[in-house]
């Protein structure tokens, strides 16, 4: 499954300083005196210059997250497929493997891998990673293609996928396939480049088909997979509505990625990580 800048003006206005003159009074007297013209003297007016307006530019603030169906407009060039996330970053050709346990004991196994490859998906370049689950036994259930890019923030985005799912070795459903930019499908955030307890975001949405959300619980847990113990876990809550009453945690470890999901609600799997690809 899955910026902008405020610019305030600053304006600053000098003060217009005014000067009087003052006009002395004449002693009166009974003698007559030659009247003497004494020429006027006009004192200039000081004005003080005013200050040049100053324009203070604020430091960008990350944009809000995306919510429910909300439109996104995402520019390009500020989009890399060089994914360095915290709590998951990648590089082509890495794997990760899984094992799954469902609430009736069977076993399936899933691989994650980081194609080489890009593919341009709602106008911008993103990563395929490929998921691969099968049963224990070999069989094929289900293969995804996944796309993914990091904004300049460091926020980790979700572009689409592909996904088909097998029975008898042949495709018998694609559903929950979408893509950025069709039918009305909008791109989501599965990890943000700064969670916090409480942060809410939209994962990816196309109506009916994609509307996976989740919530930060906390960025402090430890967690716990057959590839060792993990701390400073980033955990999430992802729901959807499609289906009310599913909920999975997920537990990311910082600079692995996704170690251990549970199923809390709507069912009771387990899915844990086995084999994580070399860190360096």
């Amino acid at each position: 499954m899955v910026r902008k800048m405020t610019v305030m003006a600053v304006m600053a206005t000098g003060a217009l300083a005014a000067c009087t003159t003052d006009a002395t009074p004449q002693a009166a007297s009974s003698t007559t005196t030659p009247t003497t013209t004494t020429p006027t003297t006009t004192t200039p007016t000081t004005t003080t210059p005013t200050t040049t307006p100053r324009t203070t530019a604020v430091a960008p603030t990350p944009a809000a997250l995306p919510q429910g169906a909300d439109p996104v407009d995402l520019d390009p060039a500020h989009f890399t497929t060089d994914i360095t996330n915290t709590y998951w970053p990648m590089k082509p050709g890495q794997t990760w493997r899984y094992r799954e346990t469902d609430a009736r004991g069977n076993v399936f196994l899933g691989e994650t891998t980081v194609q080489a490859g890009t593919e341009t998906v709602g106008g911008i370049d993103a990563r395929a990673v490929q998921d691969v689950l099968t049963t224990e036994r070999g069989t094929l259930v289900e293969k995804t293609v996944d796309w993914y890019a990091q904004d300049s923030d460091g926020n980790l985005w979700y572009l689409g996928e592909q996904t088909a799912e097998y029975k008898n070795g042949q495709v018998s459903s694609t559903e929950g396939s979408w893509r950025a930019g069709e039918d009305g499908a909008q791109a989501g955030v599965i990890l943000p480049a700064a969670p916090r307890h409480g942060l809410a975001y939209r994962q990816e949405y196309r109506a009916g088909q994609a509307e996976d959300r989740a919530v930060v619980l906390s960025t402090s847990e430890q967690a716990q997979s057959p590839t060792g113990i993990y701390k400073n876990a980033l955990l999430t809550r992802e729901t959807t509505p499609l289906e009310p009453d599913l909920v999975e945690l997920k537990w990311y470890a910082p600079g692995v990625g996704l170690v251990l999901t549970l199923t809390s609600s709507g069912g009771a799997d387990r899915e844990e990580l086995v084999e994580a690809p070399a860190t360096g």
